[in-house]
């Protein structure tokens, strides 16, 4: 399981614990939880160093600038040596439990699973304020209309691949901030790996800084780059 995380001090600890207090009861199933320390100018790394230190199970991979989520997600997958591969966000606003919905349909034959605030089993147990939902659906129609993929949501934090799959679609990751979801998503589908779209349980977390409108020339111009492989 990957966790990038950015000046998470305050919720690092007790992820850690919640997911591993989780994971442990899956009787033999065996785990890693990589927390990717993103630059962050807190105790993050700190605090994780510590946890790793009195549990093998989990890893630090740290560096000192911020380079984005995308970039902290990339290098926890490349450290990855899991058959499946998890990520999600530092503040579990998906629990990690969720993940009972998505094991079984990679036994089925499915490639990557990813979770979906949009979908009818979706269930959102706090909302976002109406600008940021807006926003979100400004973004996933323009994903549409120019990459053509009929997801409704690709920027859900909480996402399972296989490992090879994975490590083969973040090793050339090129925009390392808001739009990674839909590039690696977008090389997924071309490449027609099999991908499920599954609602979530999910809860809005208030200091996100992702800011659609202010930045909303920026994630035009990134979805016509992915378009052009670029």
């Amino acid at each position: 399981m990957v966790i990038p995380a950015y000046n998470e001090e305050k919720n690092i600890e007790r992820t850690v614990a919640e997911i591993q207090n989780f994971l442990i009861k899956k009787k033999g199933l065996t785990f890693e939880i990589i927390v990717v320390n993103d630059g962050s100018s807190d105790r993050t790394a700190e605090i994780v160093a510590e946890i790793a230190e009195k549990q093998p199970c989990v890893k630090l991979v740290s560096y000192e600038k911020n380079m984005g989520k995308g970039e902290a997600v990339r290098q926890g997958v490349m450290a990855s040596t899991g058959e499946l591969i998890l990520f999600s966000d530092a503040d579990l606003s998906t629990p990690v439990s969720e993940i009972e919905k998505f094991l079984p349909l990679v036994q089925q034959g499915y490639d990557i699973v990813i979770g979906s605030r949009r979908t009818r089993d979706s269930l959102i147990t706090k909302k976002q304020p109406f600008h940021r939902r807006v926003s979100g659906r400004v973004f996933q129609a323009l994903v549409r209309i120019i990459l053509g993929m009929p997801f409704s949501d690709t920027q859900c934090g909480f996402k399972l691949f296989k490992r090879e799959i994975a490590k083969k679609l973040f090793a050339s990751l090129n925009h390392k901030g808001f739009s990674f979801d839909v590039e690696v998503i977008y090389k997924a589908y071309l490449a027609e790996y099999r991908i499920k779209e599954v609602g979530v349980i999910w809860a809005n977390d208030p200091s996100t800084t992702v800011r659609f409108f202010r930045d909303s020339s920026k994630c035009f111009l990134d979805l016509i780059k992915i378009r052009a492989g670029k």
